[in-house]
């Protein structure tokens, strides 16, 4: 069935062409345009409540016009009416994804990036919310962070946690106090150096992002080591194109495994994004569990992978720094790789307190914060 409607739009068998205000001419398909009728979705909870699998058959249109800026179809089989704006079928004329403010461009940083960190004070971000935006913008752009002026109780770390989403538990529980413990279950828990790592990479799904707030540091020692993964893997990529896909590519294992939990997964240790982009990386010698690729991969694995692990401990990349009391360090889990040099335990108090959030929520308050949405 061909036929014109008004105003040029073309009806097909399966869609229909639209004229749109650019000029343009763009092809739509029947079962999508009847989907996305903006009565499909409920005003209060915003979500869709028309159900296209209740359909007998696949929906088709009697007739198709332009009126004030909106396409209206009018439906075979029903009296139902759609009303669609012109400005929100440009806006996938094309195939492409929906326009997203929180994929901002990630910018790698090096060891000189100290100076530079996004800084943002407790007082501020508890009484005017655009700088709780501005503090996500460097997360999602450099994917660290500190906040100072944080009171040194218990609840001050949940408080900033909560600005940007929830608190979600390990299996170390809600929250942590990295400091020596007695029967330390990690190597943070004890004096020791602690090499760069990302967290949990024993989980399915690892942490998203870290916040560890400093309650006390009066040791002689115990510096930050900071190092932006993005950064390295961006190198990387540039320098050994083969090695890199080899470790976007590959599954290796990972374990935490003490008397009353035992945790394993398999990551990848250089992630991509939906586009294709470096969004970070996932590396912990100490959480490594024995790899159990065929011995005749691991030729190929383990050379990419130690040369990886090298570069990432080039002084080029690595900003050390002292965390001081009252302040928190808050930085993408899967981007960015920490670490701690050691310190003397007798020489003082170190005690930092730390949370996860995800990083979905993190960006869903940027954009609730930069007014984006489909129902504004």
């Amino acid at each position: 069935m061909l036929g014109t409607g008004e105003a040029g739009v073309l009806l097909g068998e399966n869609g229909m062409d639209v004229p749109l205000t650019s000029g343009e001419t763009a092809y739509f398909n029947y079962y999508w345009l009847r989907d996305n009728c903006p009565s499909s979705f409920d005003t209060e909870t915003r979500e869709r409540v028309y159900d296209i699998f209740a359909e007998e058959g696949a929906p088709k249109a009697v007739s198709a016009s332009i009126s004030a800026g909106h396409l209206e179809i009018a439906w075979a089989g029903s009296e139902h009416l759609t009303r669609m704006p012109l400005e929100t079928l440009a806006g996938y004329a094309k195939g492409a994804k929906r326009s997203d403010s929180a994929n901002l461009s990630r910018k790698p940083w090096y060891s000189d990036h100290y100076e530079e960190i996004g800084r943002f004070s407790y007082a501020d971000l508890t009484t005017d919310k655009t700088h709780i935006r501005n503090w996500v913008k460097s997360m999602l752009t450099d994917g660290v962070a500190l906040l100072t002026g944080l009171p040194d109780t218990d609840e001050a770390l949940l408080d900033v946690a909560n600005m940007i989403g929830h608190v979600r538990p390990s299996y170390f529980g809600r929250v942590f106090e990295v400091k020596t413990h007695i029967k330390p279950t990690n190597l943070a828990f004890t004096s020791k150096a602690l090499e760069l790592h990302t967290d949990l990479p024993s989980e399915d799904a690892a942490p998203g992002v870290q916040f560890l707030h400093c309650r006390a540091n009066s040791v002689d020692g115990g510096d930050s080591l900071f190092v932006d993964g993005l950064a390295v893997a961006e190198d990387f990529r540039k320098l050994y194109p083969d090695e890199f896909e080899l470790l976007v590519n590959t599954d290796v294992p990972y374990y935490c495994e003490h008397d009353t939990f035992d945790m394993r997964a398999r990551q990848r240790v250089i992630e991509l994004d939906e586009y294709g982009n470096i969004s970070g990386v996932t590396i912990s010698q100490h959480q490594a569990d024995i790899f159990d690729l065929p011995q005749r991969d691991l030729d190929r694995y383990y050379p990419a992978f130690c040369r990886f692990g090298r570069l990432m401990q080039d002084d080029k990349y690595l900003m050390q720094f002292r965390l001081n009391a009252g302040e928190c360090i808050v930085f993408d889990n899967h981007r960015i790789v920490h670490g701690r040099a050691a310190y003397s335990a007798t020489s003082g108090d170190r005690h930092l307190r730390g949370c996860y959030i995800d990083r979905g929520e993190m960006r869903s308050t940027f954009r609730v914060l930069s007014g984006e949405g489909r129902f504004k």
